[in-house]
């Protein structure tokens, strides 16, 4: 049965990446870069899709209808998803991409305090937990970091997708015995994390409406074609 693959294909039929079948099932030209989806969003879950095992790769088919609709111009997007990936990454990942990844952690931090008009330093509680785990990577980061201003333009064109990039290569490439689980939770963490800041409060995850196609109480950001959604399921062997 086909199912996500690795790299660009043609259509469906012959299996495609997750970005691919989002492209499908928003009605967009077939491509793994859609404008349905936020450019760093799409680019963390090319790289899951990418660096998941084939064995696992179809389980994260039932999220592929929770990027769609999920875009905006919004700066904080791109460092809400730095931080989500660097946060899932610092605690597994070798040392020296520990140390660059409490760098993230603390500029995106920095970069969302800015730009919400929040206090320089005051932390997630997250990010503190994530920060706890690796407390010589953390004086590190605190020191490499003094006196360094960090711009939300900035760190949104260069810091926030290599933080991606490296967060994710660094899962894939750690001492655990099934990095896997750990990118499927990554792209769910953060698409929940984009679903809270282009949504009102008090409404269902993104990554919790199944197929996406929103009920009267809680509407998904686009609108999925059912017929096409039917399709990727026997596509993938994801459920309906």
């Amino acid at each position: 049965m086909p199912v996500l693959s690795r790299g660009k294909h043609r259509n469906p039929s012959k299996g495609a990446c997750f970005m691919e079948f989002a492209s499908y099932l928003a009605g967009e030209r077939w491509s793994d870069h859609p404008s349905c989806t936020h450019p760093l969003l799409a680019g963390l879950a090319r790289l899951v899709n990418d660096h998941t095992s084939d064995a696992a790769r179809p389980l994260l088919a039932e999220l592929i209808p929770s990027v769609i609709g999920l875009t905006g111009d919004d700066p904080r997007l791109d460092a809400r998803i730095a931080l989500c990936s660097a946060r899932a990454a610092l605690p597994v990942v070798a040392h020296e991409r520990q140390l660059a990844m409490a760098v993230s952690i603390l500029s995106a931090e920095h970069v969302l305090a800015e730009l919400e008009g929040r206090p320089v330093g005051d932390l997630d509680e997250r990010s503190r937990q994530a920060l706890a785990q690796v407390p010589d990577a953390t004086r590190w980061a605190y020191t490499f970091g003094r006196g360094v201003r960090v711009s939300p333009k900035g760190f949104r064109r260069y810091a926030a997708p290599n933080t991606v990039q490296l967060a994710v290569r660094g899962i894939a490439q750690a001492c655990v015995p099934d990095p896997d689980p750990l990118l499927r939770d990554l792209l769910t963490d953060t698409i929940d994390d984009c679903w809270a800041l282009l949504r009102p409060a008090g409404t269902t995850p993104r990554s919790a409406l199944g197929s996406a196609a929103g009920t009267a109480a809680e509407p998904a950001p686009a609108v999925v074609d059912p017929a096409r959604w039917a399709d990727a399921c026997r596509l993938t062997g994801v459920s309906a």
